[in-house]
């Protein structure tokens, strides 16, 4: 299997809940910028990753402490398990293990759609009834149906 040379934005990934899919853009835009980076720039990409996932997951671990979300600890060991192993990989590749880094960064591209399709999906549906009092709205562009 080949590893991926990058990871594209695509309106699959919208939610329905502003603020979590803005930031989803930004973890794709920075995964991306890993996948597709020279060795030179990897280690910044990677720093760069990690502290986009670092506020993010906090802000999304703070929506469901404010809204008392029922899956709070599924969702934030999940998190906690992309933050450790990114953190083990980092100075890895500051020693000089490239390959390491870009595994864990194809290991994301692997990672998030079924993270944002189970765990975030849930979560912006709870946090858009609780604000709204309804379910998200979410409209898709380019984006091809199974037949």
């Amino acid at each position: 299997m080949t590893e991926p040379t990058g990871m594209p934005w695509t309106d699959n990934y919208l939610l329905g809940y502003t603020p979590m899919d803005d930031t989803h853009r930004e973890f794709v835009d920075v995964v991306d910028a890993m996948l597709s980076c020279s060795d030179a720039d990897f280690p910044a990409r990677l720093r760069a990753f990690i502290e986009h996932a670092e506020k993010h997951f906090a802000d999304e671990k703070a929506w469901m402490q404010a809204s008392d979300f029922p899956a709070t600890d599924c969702h934030v060991d999940d998190h906690e398990a992309v933050l450790n192993s990114a953190h083990e990989v980092e100075p890895l590749v500051l020693d000089g293990n490239l390959e390491i880094g870009r595994s864990f960064a194809a290991e994301l591209v692997k990672w998030f759609p079924g993270h944002a399709d189970y765990l975030d999906s849930a979560l912006a549906h709870w946090l858009v009834k609780k604000k709204a009092g309804g379910k998200p709205v979410v409209l898709r562009r380019n984006v091809t149906l199974a037949e």
